[in-house]
């Protein structure tokens, strides 16, 4: 990849997080995640920064790095495709936290699998999304190879997958390195509660940071999170067809999921990150117009969940 390192240098050093349209070097605002926000700069085409605005000290970005490099290598080891990827630094612009982008190959839009499953018949539906759950469960595989000296996880859901016009799959949702080494969790969760409002941190970690970090590593909650996804993206029709698919190949130990529990799973997903969002835009509320500092991430508007 042709990553322009000065441009984008220029481009964090002129962004005004609360106005990112208004940023000199011009950007197009391709998504968002929970700890980042996704560009696409006009001058450099063809290329997905993924802005990561949560460190404290260089040494902190170059562990985050570290193991997001080891995480992309061990996602290819377990025979997952992902997109050409570089990663970037800035720690020298006063006042500022350290940034680390993580810049991806850019993927054409529509081949995300959250946009073919609206524009397919229900047989190709069906044939990519079976698809999805056979990477996931190699993720798994590899997992029972490797135990207990490493352990994968992986969000599912379907946004996190691209299905290009050559008929490869590929996963891009490698901004999180969530894996264990021997048992013991390799990324400091401290770094996934930089973007809570400072007020809820002690409850997220007190409370809901194990259980949420533990759901990526379980197949089933995976599996449930696939299905349930689906409501989001506005298709729940497919889900009991979706459920017969997973219920196949899941293991014989686990049990099959059921629609009741997906709708349930759903109900409880949309109220918990409904709230968290809320929270958020409160928090950037009162330190942009109230103590008048900066708020570094970027929100998204109303989502329809």
């Amino acid at each position: 990849m042709k990553t322009n390192r000065l441009l984008l240098h220029r481009f964090e050093e002129l962004l005004d997080p609360a106005k990112p349209r208004q940023c000199p070097v011009k950007s197009i605002l391709l998504g968002y995640g929970e700890i980042s926000s996704i560009f696409e700069l006009e001058e450099n085409p063809g290329i997905a920064y993924k802005r990561m605005p949560l460190f404290k000290n260089r040494p902190e970005a170059k562990a985050y790095e570290k193991n997001y490099h080891t995480y992309c290598s061990k996602l290819l080891d377990a025979g997952l495709h992902l997109p050409e990827d570089e990663t970037v630094i800035i720690d020298d612009i006063p006042g500022r936290p350290v940034v680390l982008y993580i810049a991806q190959e850019k993927l054409s839009p529509e081949d995300f699998v959250h946009k073919r499953i609206h524009r397919q018949d229900r047989d190709a539906n069906m044939r990519m999304i079976e698809r999805v759950i056979s990477e996931i469960l190699r993720v798994w595989h590899y997992n029972a190879e490797q135990a207990p000296a490493l352990e994968l996880s992986l969000d599912g859901q379907l946004s996190n997958w691209v299905l290009t016009e050559e008929n490869r799959l590929f996963y891009v949702d490698t901004s999180t390195p969530l894996f264990r080494l021997e048992k013991k969790e390799q990324l400091d969760p401290d770094l996934l509660l930089q973007s809570a409002p400072g007020f809820l941190r002690w409850i997220l970690k007190l409370f809901f940071l194990e259980e949420v970090m533990n759901r990526y590593y379980d197949l089933r909650q995976v599996m449930t999170d696939l299905a349930a996804n689906l409501y989001k993206e506005k298709k729940p029709e497919i889900i009991p067809d979706v459920l017969t698919l997973i219920n196949k190949h899941l293991p014989e130990n686990l049990p099959p999921l059921t629609v009741k529990e997906i709708d349930k799973y759903y109900r409880e997903d949309r109220k918990i990150w409904s709230l968290f969002l809320a929270f958020r835009r409160f928090d950037r509320w009162t330190k942009t117009k109230v103590f008048r500092k900066r708020y570094e991430f970027i929100l998204p508007g109303k989502i329809k969940r």
